[in-house]
């Protein structure tokens, strides 16, 4: 009996030990560590413009204004899930449909023509990121290609040279990371933010 109540106790004292090392002081370790090395990465990776936090480089945004270049399509729903809302962080997550589902292949298919009338000078394949949704419903940077694809629409709505802007998307493409992994990218959101900066739209 008395072998089974020190090996009870001992057990809670280790269970006590684990629960404050691992339940509190790692926790604060990490968060201290994070706050001095990684300010930024650990309040959210946020942006602001002037003086305002609108969204993170992390999170993507809603565009749909002719002026701004459009993230992804996003098939997160809200937090009741009664009905679509892109982009929403509080409840994220996709359609996930096959890449065999007809249900699928229809929604790409109006994604495409969708693309299409909205970007009436675009030519050849709309890129697949432009058509497609993530998994998460979240993401905030498109291809280089899905960039480029809408150059001409948002050169006409802010009255700029299509020229100009393609050098102007470039000049924000995000490298691989370490020069290795991942593909080049473009955040949508800073992009549209540098673009109000640098070409504001005019009526």
């Amino acid at each position: 009996m008395r072998a089974s109540f020190r090996s009870l106790f001992a057990a809670l004292r280790l269970t006590l030990v684990l629960a404050v090392v691992l339940g509190i002081v790692y926790p604060l370790v990490m968060m201290a560590i994070g706050q001095i090395f990684f300010p930024g990465e650990a309040n959210g990776s946020l942006i602001r413009y002037h003086g305002a936090i609108v969204g993170s480089s992390l999170i993507g945004e809603n565009f749909t204004a002719p002026q701004y270049f459009w993230g992804r399509p996003s098939e997160t729903m809200n937090v009741q899930g009664t009905a679509p809302e892109p982009y929403d962080a509080a409840n994220s997550g996709s359609g996930n449909y096959g890449p065999s589902n007809p249900a699928f292949l229809r929604l790409v298919q109006l994604r495409v023509e969708a693309f299409r009338r909205a970007n009436p000078g675009f030519r050849g394949s709309v890129p697949i990121d432009l058509v497609t949704a993530d998994f998460s419903g979240l993401d905030p940077g498109i291809s280089v290609a899905g960039a480029l694809a809408q150059v001409d629409r948002v050169a006409k709505a802010r009255h700029i040279p299509a020229a100009t802007l393609r050098a102007f998307v470039l000049a924000h493409v995000t490298g691989r990371y370490l020069g290795v992994f991942g593909e080049p990218y473009v955040n949508v959101l800073e992009l549209n933010i540098a673009l109000d900066e640098q070409y504001p739209a005019r009526s």
